[in-house]
């Protein structure tokens, strides 16, 4: 398959021929774009409302409500999913997402306390994880086989788009928008009018176009769920066995834990430290965010490169000590300047990083067990990063400037980078 950005649109150009897959596309962008508008209201709301002292306590709690249903309840949703119509998943998943999104609305602009504004939140984004799921498994029934591989790859990548795009339309609209929990509400609104409009485009596919067959469908839940835990249990006895994908994932878990732990940081500058008007600080999170974006595009870009210079491990360990180098030089004088920098540079390694660990496991775990280890991979990818923001918030003074925690981030990417290249040396020579 043809590699960097034009292959992903000449691939684009070759499945957009295929019917069904535009409808289903369309589905999966309008729902990502909705997530997009959602998640960077509620972390808005949460950082960036003036009537709201935000803390990394705050934040920490915020990032469990986007991040901990994806981990929680990922490896179990196939298990309901396989027992509904995918094409009715996608139409009313989305309708209830948009009914949710309106009460959070509503909970935004009265005085509530704290947990129930979140609860709220975890419910729509809780339904997320049938979402996508339900996307991922429907393109089997749009594309044939030959290109299967080919829109697994332009699916997820067009989504992620999507959600970048929504975050920067919530960020627009709460620019331009007066202070206030007014201003949140109204993205808020805009969310679930997208989320609806994700439903009802899911119309535009046949009842049973998605699947499952009818007699394929699941008959016994409780059993399902069961059978569901002692796959994660087998994948874990399995990465026993296999020494490189098991220290793999301890390292990404590791850099996610440094990332996550950076991103607390960042988010009570731009709120406290860089700036005393709230939408000065709004703009300099998305700028934050766009250039941390950009680093991870160019991971994807040059990753391929490096690893055949460096070796796959060899470009982990790489990734992990230019992060370990130059984030005191960066981070230490808590400016939006270096930090900006620090952003886009901790961005390519993150994702560069992640890119080798997806093809480590790929590589080095036996097809039988790939897809439980993976579930393993993505719960603990969320859960350091939650657990970073916990760190953080334990450890972070008010106005979000702490050498220590980044001198101890630093002296993590680089006790990482030295376990991978040790991990490199015994590993197989492909690695």
């Amino acid at each position: 398959m043809p590699a960097g950005r034009g292959g992903l649109i000449h691939d684009a150009r070759v499945l957009i021929r295929f019917r069904d897959f535009r409808r289903l596309l369309a589905v999966r962008l309008l729902s990502q774009l909705a997530d997009g508008v959602f998640q960077v209201a509620l972390a808005t709301y949460v950082v960036f409302s003036p009537e709201r002292q935000a803390s990394a306590g705050a934040i920490a709690g915020a990032l469990a409500v986007l991040l901990l249903p994806y981990s929680l309840l990922g490896p179990f949703a196939g298990v309901l999913l396989d027992r509904w119509r995918r094409r009715q998943v996608l139409l009313y998943g989305n309708l209830l997402r948009s009914l949710l999104s309106l009460g959070t609305c509503a909970l935004v602009l009265v005085s509530v306390p704290t947990w129930l504004f979140y609860l709220s939140a975890l419910s729509v984004t809780a339904v997320n994880r049938f979402i996508l799921a339900g996307l991922s498994a429907a393109l089997p029934r749009v594309v044939d086989g030959e290109r299967l591989v080919m829109a697994n790859s332009v699916s997820p990548t067009a989504g992620t788009l999507a959600a970048t795009l929504g975050g920067g339309l919530a960020l627009g609209l709460r620019a331009v928008l007066p202070n206030g929990a007014s201003a949140d509400a109204w993205v808020v609104l805009c969310a679930a009018a997208v989320y609806a409009t994700a439903g009802l485009s899911a119309l535009r596919m046949g009842r049973e176009l998605l699947g499952p067959e009818p007699g394929q469908r699941q008959p016994h839940i409780l059993a399902a769920i069961v059978s569901t835990a002692r796959g994660l249990l087998d994948g874990l006895r399995h990465l026993a066995h296999r020494r490189t994908a098991a220290q793999t994932l301890i390292a990404i878990g590791v850099l996610r834990f440094c990332y996550g732990a950076l991103t607390v940081v960042l988010l009570i500058l731009a709120r406290h430290a860089w700036s005393d008007d709230v939408d000065h600080g709004v703009a300099l999170l998305g700028l934050a965010l766009a250039v941390s974006g950009l680093g991870f595009f160019t991971a994807a870009v040059i990753t391929p490169w490096g690893a055949r210079r460096l070796g796959r491990l060899g470009w982990m360990a790489w990734c992990a000590t230019v992060a370990a180098v130059l984030l005191p030089v960066l981070g230490l004088w808590f400016r939006p300047g270096p930090m900006l920098v620090a952003a886009f540079l901790l961005g390519a390694a993150s994702q560069g990083a992640k890119i080798i660990t997806d093809t480590v496991v790929q590589t080095t775990v036996d097809d039988g067990y790939r897809g439980r280890v993976f579930s393993l991979y993505d719960m603990q990818y969320n859960v350091a990063f939650v657990a970073a923001a916990s760190v953080a918030a334990l450890v972070l003074p008010p106005d979000g400037r702490s050498a220590p925690l980044v001198v101890a981030v630093a002296l993590l990417y680089g006790l990482t980078a030295l376990s991978v290249f040790r991990l490199r040396s015994s590993a197989s020579p492909s690695l």
